[in-house]
């Protein structure tokens, strides 16, 4: 096995014939790494080489990442865990190909697809939508990674702009304000965050692994999710007709009951 010298040796630092102390090469310093800031970012891909190295380089890049191998386990993901941005293959199984099928999925998430050269057209619509952008494979890191650090800018400096309603309830995102009825709901951005995921997710039961994920990144043990929940249900059901419930064994759901309804 060959050894291999430090740079710093003795016998580096001296010419070999008559043993005269050579000056040190200037080092060259090597290029400082563009860190994430803890972003979620959804890898789906169907070649597990692929998914592999970019969970290994995203990760090593400072971004936590999730995982997914088919377009519908890409959509459980995205439905149970805060993402800010999803890198979709083009070739993903299960992967609409009608012109914009995938877009309601993801919503207002940006995008980073990865096709072979011959399938841009392919994408061409779904790049004018906005927060979309493409790189050809075989993929590079490099590549991949300026690519989403531009999608992740712009989608910074995009308004949300979103309200959502459901009966009395209204959630403006432009002021993270959540008011029912004539009332303004004092909420923490936890409490914020999951009645956002309980309008979006209106009538559906919703399990405590999929709101920890959602409102933290990760699962949670013991009666984080019942706390937070207890506190959210208290100031939403305060003054007006129950909209937070329980369903036993299974999770929690917002909406209104049958009878009332």
């Amino acid at each position: 096995m060959l050894a291999l010298r430090r740079p710093d040796d003795a016998a580096a630092s001296s010419c070999p014939v008559c043993r005269a102390p050579l000056a040190a090469a200037p080092r060259t310093p090597l290029p400082a790494l563009v860190r994430g800031s803890g972003q979620r970012v959804l890898v789906a891909a169907r070649d597990v080489a692929v998914v592999e190295l970019l969970a290994v380089s995203l990760e090593l890049a400072g971004y936590r990442v999730g995982l997914a191998g088919s377009f519908g386990e890409a959509v459980a993901r995205l439905g149970e865990g805060r993402f800010e941005l999803a890198v979709v293959d083009l070739g993903l199984p299960g992967l609409p190909r009608s012109k914009g099928a995938g877009r309601p999925v993801v919503r207002r998430l940006p995008v980073l697809y990865l096709l072979p050269p011959d399938r841009l057209e392919a994408i061409l619509p779904e790049l004018d939508s906005g927060e979309k952008d493409y790189v050809t494979t075989p993929i590079r890191v490099a590549e991949v990674l300026a690519r989403m650090r531009v999608l992740l800018r712009s989608a910074d400096r995009s308004p949300r702009g979103a309200s959502l309603s459901y009966d009395d309830l209204t959630l403006d995102d432009d002021g993270c304000r959540a008011v029912r009825g004539c009332r303004t709901l004092d909420l923490t951005p936890a409490e914020y965050r999951l009645l956002r995921h309980f309008l979006v997710n209106a009538h559906r039961v919703l399990s405590k692994e999929q709101i920890s994920r959602f409102v933290w990144g990760d699962f949670r043990e013991g009666n984080a999710i019942e706390q937070l929940v207890s506190r959210l249900r208290r100031k939403l059901d305060r003054d007006g007709p129950p909209l937070l419930h329980t369903r036993r064994g299974f999770g929690y759901w917002l909406g209104r009951e049958e009878s009332e309804a």
